[in-house]
């Protein structure tokens, strides 16, 4: 096992750091490109060879860090994924989520979910560079721009590279040091009502507002959540009218769904589309989004686990997993059947939050444990 002596908190927060200050929200191509040029180069400093695949569908690029190992093999490496996009927006930074310590908690957007864990993963790697130990297998980086939104233009690719490897290490991070061997399945729904046109003042009995009645849908649809079965349903945007004098012709919510089952799964697909409907000057369309399939847990994954686990024995900390309601990019890999082990990040919490931290006395157990992964896994 690697010297404990070779990982140093404060030198994995000066790395991470300059990420933190780089604002990456995902709908901010030029800005999550901004970010994507700070970790290429991080990549390039560790000896990876860099492809870069430019954004689409008005999205950031992927970046994937290629780095050879020590043995031959034809059974495929290790895939670390990882995504660089944040849900903070511009400004956030100057203003309610400032970047700063207070004791054992380090705030900032995006350092938590998930920057942390991806600087952690590169510093386990450096950390085995200056000890002159070889990873038994290739290790590949892939950073993708819009995990956030449910990575409707980088599954696709997050998919075919995972069946070229053997294991997949995800980088979200972790509560209270539970590790992910499993995830619930998400779809999103987009819901528009269709109403009639009318001047609001003069001809308001005429017209039928699209507003009034998305706003009894919306209760309807969270009304539909079950948390005993573990379905549930949030309305998390909403869009509509032009002018304060028009009756609103059209409004757009988002609605994201979880499920723990494939059965509740196709269920909350079924009660979404029943609200499809055209009556008295109202039409309701329901489209589907992005979906990530249920990753349950299986017998790679689980072996996996048990590895992490002795390792994090011998590190000195005892490793818990479970599966979990908090979607990522490990639904795609592990739903394939590829070994997956999620939540390998910093611990922390605050996700998505002005309260979004990680836990300083985190870094070392975590990069420790992610480098003896790297070194040992074959």
């Amino acid at each position: 096992m690697l010297n404990p002596s070779l990982f140093d908190a404060d030198e994995i927060i000066e790395g991470l750091l300059p990420w933190v200050r780089c604002e990456s929200p995902t709908g901010d191509v030029a800005a999550v490109n901004r970010m994507m040029d700070l970790a290429a180069c991080a990549l390039e400093r560790l000896g990876a060879r860099i492809e870069r695949t430019p954004g689409k569908d008005g999205f950031g690029d992927i970046v994937t860090g290629r780095l050879s190992g020590g043995e031959a093999t034809n059974s495929g490496g290790i895939l670390i994924l990882s995504h660089l996009d944040t849900v903070h927006m511009p400004g956030t930074l100057q203003g309610r989520l400032t970047l700063r310590r207070d004791g054992d908690r380090y705030y900032g957007p995006g350092i938590y979910d998930m920057k942390g864990g991806v600087r952690i993963a590169m510093h386990a790697l450096e950390v085995l560079r200056r000890a002159g130990v070889a990873t038994r297998l290739p290790v590949s980086f892939m950073l993708v721009p819009d995990e956030e939104v449910g990575s409707p233009s980088s599954r696709e690719a997050i998919e075919a590279e995972a069946k070229r490897h053997k294991y997949v290490l995800v980088t979200e991070p972790c509560k209270n040091g539970v590790v992910v061997t499993g995830r619930f399945a998400f779809q999103r729904f987009w819901v528009t009502v269709h109403g009639r046109p009318a001047h609001a003042g003069a001809n308001n009995r005429l017209g039928r507002s699209a507003i009034r009645a998305m706003a009894q849908i919306v209760e309807r649809i969270e009304g539909m959540t079950d948390f005993e079965r573990g379905m549930t349903f949030s309305v998390g945007t909403i869009q509509g009218g032009t002018f304060v004098n028009v009756m609103p012709i059209e409004c757009r919510a988002q609605v994201l769904s979880v499920a723990p089952t494939q059965a509740i799964f196709e269920e909350a697909y079924e009660r979404m589309k029943a609200f499809e409907a055209e009556n008295d000057g109202i039409r309701v369309v329901v489209e589907r989004g992005p979906v990530r399939p249920l990753w349950e847990p299986h017998r790679e994954t689980m072996a996996l686990f048990e590895k992490a686990h002795d390792l994090a024995a011998e590190i000195g900390f005892e490793l818990k997993h479970g599966s979990f309601g908090g979607g990522s990019d490990g639904n795609f890999t592990g739903a394939l059947g590829v070994a997956t082990l999620d939540g390998l990040g910093v611990d922390g919490a605050g996700a998505h939050t002005f309260e979004e931290h990680l836990l300083v006395s985190s870094l070392v157990p975590r990069c420790r444990l992610f480098a003896e992964l790297l070194r040992t896994l074959a």
